[in-house]
């Protein structure tokens, strides 16, 4: 930041991005925690009584409190991955290339205005009766819409991020972080206070739907911050000519002016000034942000390939019958992981090593492979293949909070650094980039967790 630059009046634009990621993930979090709500109305016998179903259904009650799925509760979950990460990963691709022709304010309050009104549908539904196949059917068409548009919103923000210093990459990643760990709170409230799927799943989308209006207010706010339009300018001395004169003639001249911040435009070979080229290609800004994209879809690949394929299915060993064993998976495991992945996210703000062109950023990257057989050895049920060597749930609980603080950490490290290694009006589709890789790598994962379950 430069001494002439305005400064970020008691955080404002920090907190709006803040607000900005939190709205990206929340909504789908609370999705994916409502699943037990969404299986119970695939149930053929008891669909038009979905209050009765009580919220234990997918803990630790007993087998014989449980009838047999029904063939569309048995596939859901499959189902719901591949309407979830197909779209995601098509649409955060195509959002590279539309930035340029779309405008962001478009892109992005589109995207959330669309968001809002699937959970608006989402909520109402849960009070009509619906048959088990419309029911399913209506539902992945939701989940095809909700990813389509967050990969739309998720990948504009972080090229909009990407114009600002890099320590503004990290309140996106933050609020993400927090989504996670505010999902997994509400489920463990709602398993302690013993509500009704109805009731946690209504709740569950009437809160997401008033998040997304917040991000929507935040957002509308956000070009009115002297900070963020300095930033998001093409040209610093625009901006300051822009103040002193205020001249909209004076203005759309300086517009055209160079991009390199008081740098001379290179010449021709005939000594005539040659502009820079301001619609650079994605590949050749890909050339140079390559390290931190594969960075951060291996950091992502490694999280999703176990989490929570595998440490969803790990069982307490000294629980025994107690409240614990209940408690064990959505506070060891959901929670524990988006707290501390929410930790590592915000670190980043305070802290930002190693740097951007460090080796050994690719190293601590490539490092986290290592909890992929720590979690295969320990007390997972069933298993077939593997012998338990961490059967105490204090290795489990240790493997957890480095395994989510790292992620959160060294993902946070790689979206902030990606938009900086590249030119100014560069930087937002770099930031495009770096979330089609974030995509690329939770689906790779999501991939990677079916054998990796199987190898067990």
């Amino acid at each position: 930041m430069t001494g002439n630059s305005p400064q970020d009046r008691y955080k404002a634009v920090w907190l709006i991005f803040f607000i900005l990621g939190l709205g990206t993930l929340l909504p789908w979090n609370f999705f994916m925690t409502a699943t037990g709500y969404f299986t119970s109305r695939l149930n053929e016998d008891t669909y038009n009584n979905v209050s009765s179903i009580d919220l234990h259904m997918n803990m630790n009650d007993t087998e014989t409190e449980k009838p047999p799925p029904t063939h569309l509760q048995s596939i859901f979950n499959n189902v719901m991955t591949l309407c979830a990460m197909l779209p995601l990963l098509i649409f955060t691709c195509l959002n590279s290339f539309i930035h340029q022709r779309i405008p962001q304010q478009v892109r992005i309050l589109c995207s959330l205005v669309a968001i809002l009104l699937v959970f608006l549908i989402t909520a109402i539904v849960v009070k009509i009766s619906m048959a088990p196949l419309s029911f399913f059917t209506i539902t992945m068409v939701k989940i095809v819409f909700i990813n389509s548009f967050g990969a739309i919103l998720q990948g504009s923000l972080f090229g909009l991020a990407g114009l600002l210093p890099a320590s503004y990459t990290a309140p996106i990643m933050s609020g993400q972080g927090l989504a996670g760990t505010f999902a997994a709170l509400a489920m463990i409230c709602a398993l302690a206070s013993g509500s009704k799927l109805e009731d946690s799943a209504f709740g569950y989308f009437i809160t997401a739907c008033v998040v997304i209006l917040m991000a929507i207010g935040a957002y509308i706010m956000l070009p009115r911050l002297d900070f963020f339009r300095y930033y998001s300018m093409k040209d610093k001395t625009e901006y300051r000519t822009h103040e002193a004169y205020s001249e909209v003639e004076t203005k759309m001249d300086l517009i055209k002016k160079d991009d390199l911040n008081g740098v001379e435009p290179p010449h021709a070979a005939n000594g005539a000034s040659r502009a820079p080229d301001h619609n650079p290609s994605v590949l050749s800004i890909f050339k140079k942000i390559w390290a931190m994209a594969a960075c951060v879809c291996f950091v992502f690949t490694v999280t999703i390939g176990v989490f929570p394929a595998v440490t969803a299915d790990v069982k307490p060993t000294i629980a025994g019958k107690t409240l614990w064993a209940d408690y064990f998976i959505p506070v060891c495991c959901f929670l524990t992981f988006n707290v501390f992945d929410w930790a590592g996210r915000s670190l980043t703000a305070v802290c930002m090593w190693p740097g951007k062109d460090s080796r050994l950023l690719p190293i601590m990257v490539v490092a986290r492979v290592v909890f992929i057989p720590l979690f295969m050895l320990c007390n997972v049920d069933p298993r077939r293949h593997l012998p338990v060597l961490f059967a105490h749930d204090a290795w489990y609980i240790v493997f957890m909070f480095f395994f989510s603080i790292s992620n959160g950490y060294l993902a946070s490290l790689c979206m902030c650094f990606g938009p900086k290694k590249v030119l100014s009006h560069e930087a937002e589709t770099a930031g495009t980039i770096m979330a089609f890789f974030l995509s690329l790598g939770l689906a790779l994962g999501a991939v990677l967790s079916f054998p990796i379950r199987l190898a067990i």
